[in-house]
């Protein structure tokens, strides 16, 4: 059961504030049904008339029409699946490079049993543990960087 603060309806300022019809929210009254018959539909309303009155002002641009004998040589997902495209992209044989995509999550499953009998979890007490999570992270950033890149240029980031 909650604490509620009942209304000392005995205070002038109490009193003044209901005869104006205010002062309700001072001592709890409840969502039922002023909240919930006339609050939230207007708040609903208002949103509503916002997005269509964004939709009328300013239209989303729909792009040229879709073509599938026109793709572009380099497509690219969204930018958190970069590394492992950039993974399938480059193997030649594209069952191993399915099978080094499945590996991704499946060494994310195991990063937690990598030192797990140390008590701390302090990284620099951990240095197992850290070494992997940076390689891993070095990995990543590399591959995704390279996914940018056209193929020829992918694995060398364009250096040399």
């Amino acid at each position: 059961m909650s604490i509620i603060k009942k209304p000392d309806l005995s205070d002038p300022v109490l009193r003044e504030k209901l005869a104006k019809g205010m002062g309700h929210n001072y001592y709890g009254e409840p969502a039922w049904p002023n909240d919930l018959l006339y609050v939230f539909p207007i708040v609903i309303m208002g949103t509503i008339a916002l997005c269509i009155g964004l939709a009328v002002l300013d239209p989303a641009m729909v792009g040229e029409p879709a073509d599938p004998f026109a793709t572009p040589l380099e497509i690219l997902p969204e930018w958190y699946l970069w590394p492992v495209f950039q993974i399938l992209r480059t193997v030649p044989n594209k069952l191993l490079g399915v099978l080094l995509m499945a590996a991704v999550p499946l060494g994310l499953i195991l990063v937690p049993f990598i030192e797990s009998v140390n008590k701390f979890q302090n990284p620099f007490r951990r240095p197992l543990a850290t070494t992997v999570f940076l390689f891993g992270t070095l990995v990543t950033l590399y591959l995704g960087i390279g996914a940018t890149f056209p193929i020829d240029k992918s694995l060398t980031l364009g250096l040399f």
